[in-house]
């Protein structure tokens, strides 16, 4: 069963509410991004290495809370911990080459002044400009051939 308030709802008496939702700032604005996003294999890196390391110091703070306390608890904690520090170690650093080996492979942008952009353009022009000039002899090689009716 409906209530009267619901049946002024359904009936279209919430005008004034949607006018004054319709006035009221947004929650948010949509902003460009500054920064380009990093690539995929770089941040799966990352967000393990931040998992990793996480773990890492609730690790070694309840390691240092069970020395603290006098718990028997406290020399496992503290090995596991030194074992964990290499394994965060080990994930910072992943990030990193990860990042690296990307950036390799798939390269970083470069502006149209760049050194690089400009060297490959130069190597371009030199094999068009060699591929014309073998096109060419090879035309010429081929007018002298055999069957030739003009002089020699």
């Amino acid at each position: 069963m409906m209530g009267t308030a619901e049946r002024h709802r359904e009936s279209g008496g919430g005008t004034r509410e949607r006018e004054e939702a319709e006035r009221r700032q947004p929650l948010w604005v949509e902003e460009p991004a500054r920064r380009r996003r990093l690539p995929d294999p770089v941040r799966t890196a990352a967000v393990r290495a931040v998992i990793i390391v996480a773990l890492t110091l609730v690790q070694a703070m309840v390691a240092f809370l069970a020395a603290l306390a006098g718990s028997w608890l406290s020399f496992p904690m503290v090995l596991s911990s030194v074992a964990s520090t290499v394994v965060a170690t080990w994930g910072v650093l992943d990030v990193w080459v990860t990042r690296q080996v990307w950036n390799q492979r798939n390269g970083v942008v470069s502006m149209p002044s760049s050194t690089a952009r400009r060297l490959r353009r130069e190597r371009r022009r030199a094999r068009r400009e060699a591929r014309a000039m073998a096109r060419g002899k090879e035309r010429i090689r081929g007018r002298s051939g055999p069957g030739q009716l003009s002089h020699p």
